[in-house]
C-alpha cells in the first residue's frame, strides 16, 4: 500500500484498512483547519487503488472495515467507485462496512440513484463536517456552503440509506458568536437527525488563518468553561431521536457520550456540574495526545 503525505481518518475508523483513493481536499480552503495544506487535491488512477485493495488482502487475515481517504474520496466519478467497491467486495468478502469522507460538493454531484448504487455496492457511512449551523460562522471560516446546503446533502445521503457521520466544532464561533453557532447548530442538527454526531473542540495550528486572526484579535477564543457553556446551550435547543452523540475526542476538554434524546439530560447535569465547580476540564497540553 502506497500512502503520500499525513493521513488522517474518523476516531471510529481506528481499525479499518485506510485506502487513500484521493490526494488531499477538494475545498482545502477552511480557516481553521492546517490538514492537507501539503497536497494538491487530485484522484488517484483506478488501477493503483485496486492494486493497493490486494496487496492489503494479501497482507491482512481479517479485514472487517474498509475507509476510502483523503478529505473527499466520494468526488471519484461513479463509475471508478464502482469499480473500487466491487473490488471491496470480491476481495474482501468479510467487510463489513466501508466508509468515506464526503463535502456539499461532492454530494451535490452525485444524484440520488447514484448514492443509491454506492449504497447497494457496500458504501455504508459517509462522514460530512457542518462545522456549526450558523451561516456568519461558515463564511467566516470559508467552509464554501451554507448551512442550507449541507442539511440538504445530509438529507440527501440519509434518503439513499447510507449512514451519516456529522461533525461540529465547539469554539468555532468564537466569543462573538458563540450563541448563534450553538443554537444554529442545534437547530441544522434537528434536522437532518443524523446517524453519528461527532462535537469536536476548536484546536488551533500556527499554520492555519485563524491563528492569524487570534494573533491580530479580530478572533477570540472561548476558555475551557466557555465551551462548556456553549455545549450546554447546545444541547438544550437539541431533538434528533435516536443519534449517536460523541464529545469524547482528543480536542474536547470536557468528555461526554449518549444517545439522543435519552441522554440529554445526563449530559446536561454534567455539564452543569463542571460548569459549577469550574474544574475537570482537560489541560491544554493533554488536548494534543
Amino acid at each position: 500500500m502506497r500512502y503520500e503525505g499525513s493521513i488522517y481518518r474518523p476516531p471510529s475508523e481506528a481499525r479499518s484498512l485506510i485506502i487513500q483513493a484521493t490526494i488531499g481536499c477538494s475545498h482545502n480552503k477552511c480557516s481553521f483547519c492546517s490538514m492537507y495544506k501539503d497536497k494538491n487535491f487530485r484522484i488517484r488512477n483506478t488501477d493503483d487503488i485496486l492494486e493497493d485493495i490486494s496487496i492489503a488482502r494479501n497482507r491482512f487475515t481479517n479485514i472487517n472495515r474498509v475507509f476510502l481517504a483523503d478529505g473527499d474520496a466520494l468526488m471519484i466519478k461513479t463509475p471508478e467507485l464502482v469499480k473500487i467497491l466491487n473490488y471491496i467486495k470480491l476481495n474482501i468478502p468479510e467487510c463489513e462496512r466501508i466508509g468515506i469522507y464526503a463535502s456539499p460538493n461532492s454530494i451535490k454531484r452525485k444524484s440520488l440513484e447514484e448514492l443509491k448504487l454506492l449504497k447497494s455496492l457496500g458504501l455504508d457511512i459517509a462522514y460530512l463536517g457542518l462545522e456549526s449551523g450558523s451561516d456568519k460562522v461558515l463564511l467566516d471560516i470559508n467552509k464554501g456552503s451554507t448551512s442550507e446546503e449541507i442539511i440538504n446533502c445530509a438529507i440527501k445521503l440519509k434518503e439513499a440509506g447510507i449512514l451519516v457521520s456529522i461533525t461540529l466544532i465547539s469554539g468555532l464561533g468564537g466569543k462573538e458568536h458563540w450563541k448563534d453557532h450553538a443554537i444554529d447548530s442545534a437547530k441544522a442538527i434537528n434536522k437532518i437527525n443524523p446517524d453519528y454526531l461527532g462535537l469536536l473542540t476548536l484546536m488551533i495550528d500556527p499554520e492555519t488563518r485563524l491563528y492569524e486572526e487570534i494573533s491580530k484579535g479580530s478572533f477570540q477564543l472561548l476558555s475551557p468553561r466557555e465551551v462548556a457553556l456553549e455545549t450546554l446551550e447546545f444541547l438544550t435547543h437539541l431533538d434528533s431521536e435516536g443519534t449517536i452523540f460523541r464529545s469524547n475526542h482528543a480536542s474536547n476538554y470536557i468528555s461526554l457520550r449518549g444517545t439522543l434524546n435519552k441522554d440529554i439530560p445526563k449530559m446536561i447535569r454534567e455539564l452543569e456540574e463542571v460548569i459549577k465547580e469550574d474544574i475537570g476540564f482537560k489541560e491544554e497540553w493533554m488536548r494534543r495526545l
